[in-house]
């Protein structure tokens, strides 16, 4: 059966434990050689019956399956169940919710819930060459609106005007790079110049670069770039100085967040980033669907993040 093409084919594919076996070796060692996740030994011992290796050397964990190192380890879901769900949520353009995980492949919710935000972390894009040309930058508040809240909420959660008690994302748009336009987005403190142009300089390349921003006074000062300003009180679009590459990417992050997560605890927010702007990024990626569930399954490696990270009781912290 050739490789799938489409979410039936990858169902129909990934049933066969020997294919996820295959795909997943292929994926974290593409040159064909099982590496020890311990001590990096090469010559491992091949265990059929089980699908697992043994390292030669004598130390703890010495016999590990693919599983280990990765998202998926201590995961007592078969790899037919993990691969579907990086399927789906890799090519789900709105998000995929737990619930809907949940029933498409017969686990509970709060299991497709943990799943979920172990996918979320291989699709973190991590360091990107700095962005060049033209480069669109905005911010956003991410929270709910007053108007649809029950009276009580309203009166626990909002306790100002504007983005008072929401979460400000900062993000940063290449336009075209390399064929396509491509996104760095992140959770900022707050919308001081000291945060927001700290965070232009970590991510734009100065010296050419053409920038553009809104007129929020926190960009003023950005003397090593060719700053252009466009004042949302007058004009959206002057020319080339404008933001809406960046507009459209809000859309389509809060139609993902509204419609479909419907809320999005702050603790969590940088993940559910993390989702959007690799589906955003890799729109145009060869191959489709499959292009970007291969490369989400070439990232799960080397990752680890574990259920009471994620609620927060590592850190003392309320299930929020």
């Amino acid at each position: 059966m050739t490789s799938p093409k489409t979410l039936t084919d990858a169902v129909r594919y990934y049933s066969d434990p020997d294919r996820c076996l295959a795909e997943m070796v292929e994926a974290r060692w593409p040159d064909g050689v099982v590496r020890c996740p311990m001590c990096d030994r090469d010559d491992v011992r091949f265990i059929s019956t089980r699908r697992m290796w043994e390292c030669k050397d004598k130390h703890p964990r010495r016999q590990f399956s693919v599983k280990v190192g990765t998202i998926f380890e201590d995961s007592p879901l078969g790899l037919d169940k993990w691969l579907v769900g990086v399927w789906l949520i890799a090519n789900a353009k709105n998000g995929v919710s737990s619930h809907e995980v949940g029933r498409a492949l017969g686990i509970t919710q709060k299991s497709a819930w943990f799943m979920l935000h172990r996918i979320r972390l291989a699709m973190r894009t991590g360091t990107f060459t700095k962005l060049s040309g033209d480069v669109e930058v905005d911010e956003t508040f991410i929270g709910g609106k007053a108007r649809f809240m029950h009276e009580w909420k309203r009166a626990e959660k909002i306790h100002g005007t504007g983005g008072m008690d929401k979460t400000a994302v900062m993000g940063l748009l290449e336009r075209h790079g390399a064929g396509k336009s491509k996104v760095v987005v992140k959770v900022v403190g707050s919308r001081r110049k000291q945060t927001l142009q700290a965070e232009v300089r970590a991510h734009v390349q100065p010296g050419g670069t053409r920038l553009y921003t809104d007129s929020l006074p926190s960009y003023e000062g950005l003397t090593e770039y060719d700053h252009h300003v466009i004042d949302h009180a007058e004009e959206y679009v002057r020319g080339n100085v404008h933001t809406n590459g960046l507009e459209n990417f809000w859309s389509l992050l809060k139609r993902c967040i509204k419609g479909t997560y419907v809320n999005v605890a702050p603790y969590h927010l940088a993940r559910y980033l993390d989702e959007e702007a690799f589906r955003f990024n890799e729109r145009k990626i060869a191959n489709g669907d499959g292009g970007r569930f291969g490369k989400v399954l070439r990232s799960v490696a080397g990752k680890r993040v574990t259920y009471k990270q994620l609620t927060g009781k590592a850190l003392g912290l309320s299930p929020a």
